[in-house]
């Protein structure tokens, strides 16, 4: 199924659709001085639209324009300055690495500095049911298609690295069974909290934090350029991801929500803690080892992701205790 059309957010957002749906190519509008990219509602929505083209698609948009030369132009112009914002964003946090450790050393410098907010440790003591369905509509944009941003690189791998991420992935997409697809059961999550299952269903309730987390994603694994940082956000992404879903099942079976949702991160919790010795020992290692020059793509992907993670953590935390479960643009 593809994402339906949201409503625009600003004239960025509204170039990228009308591109989508037939109008002129027009330039990108001048971004205001001091535009936070990464906080932005508009470049992120538009961003994430023209990269949703390489996934499963637009409801109404034609799948030809997946590779028209102006759209993949306005999608590379805003690439340029979305990544421009995450290496300024991860440059404090990259000057911590000893760049005399090895990688695995390098890894957890990283991993052990991390400051992000605990959205876990909420869910798991203080959040009432509401803000959790909060918290999974903004998990449904990535939830929904759990894991493919990272499938793109596959092909991009050889040798050990190449086995190890195929491996990870039989995990995330079922092990061979359709009814174990990890996206397929966070939809049967939602389903049975009362929300709608459908994919791209709460794109127009994502905050650009949620967007930023994603198109990052999207941006590392759709570059060959950048698959060094695809991996080590993956990395990241599995070494931080274990606790946090033991806490997150157990908040939310203190609320009494359904089932299936403490059975979706009760499967994580387990599945995770293996799939981080994959990422880190099995893929990253072996990659830069074959290819001494990915390293530092590969620290940018670690810090990439804890960055992105604690910012949009963040403002979750913010908006809850303001009394703000949903943010929806105007």
């Amino acid at each position: 199924m593809s994402a339906p059309l949201p409503a625009a957010r600003g004239p960025v957002s509204e170039l990228a659709l009308g591109l989508l749906l037939g109008d002129e190519p027009r330039p990108l509008p001048l971004l205001p001085a001091g535009i936070d990219v990464l906080r932005d509602d508009d470049v992120q929505l538009a961003l994430w639209l023209l990269l949703e083209l390489h996934h499963r698609g637009l409801q109404g948009v034609d799948p030809d324009l997946e590779w028209d030369p102006e759209v993949i132009r306005l999608r590379r112009d805003l690439e340029e300055v979305h990544l421009a914002a995450v290496h300024e964003l991860v440059r404090d946090r990259l000057a911590l690495v000893d760049p005399d450790d090895d990688l695995s050393a390098q890894i957890a410098t990283l991993l052990a500095q991390d400051d992000g907010p605990s959205v876990a440790d909420f869910l798991a003591r203080r959040a009432d049911a509401e803000q959790f369905r909060d918290f999974l509509r903004q998990r449904s944009i990535y939830h929904l298609k759990e894991s493919d941003p990272h499938a793109f690189v596959v092909p991009r791998l050889d040798g050990p690295a190449k086995v190890a991420l195929a491996e990870l992935q039989y995990d995330e997409f079922g092990a061979g069974r359709p009814a174990g697809l990890h996206s397929l059961l966070f939809a049967q999550a939602l389903q049975a909290c009362g929300l709608d299952p459908a994919y791209g269903a709460h794109l127009d309730e994502a905050r650009a934090s949620t967007l930023a987390v994603n198109t990052t994603m999207s941006i590392f694994g759709l570059h060959r350029r950048w698959r060094g940082a695809a991996m080590g956000h993956l990395a990241a992404f599995e070494s931080t991801s274990s606790l946090p879903c033991r806490r997150i099942a157990t908040g939310s079976r203190r609320l009494g929500l359904p089932d299936a949702l403490a059975a979706y991160y009760e499967e994580h919790v387990e599945a995770d803690a293996v799939h981080e010795q994959l990422a880190v020992r099995n893929i990253c290692m072996p990659m830069v080892a074959a290819e001494p020059e990915l390293r530092e793509d590969v620290l940018l992907g670690v810090a990439a992701c804890l960055a992105l993670d604690a910012l949009a953590g963040r403002e979750q935390l913010e908006l809850w205790h303001a009394g703000v479960t949903q943010e929806v643009p105007a």
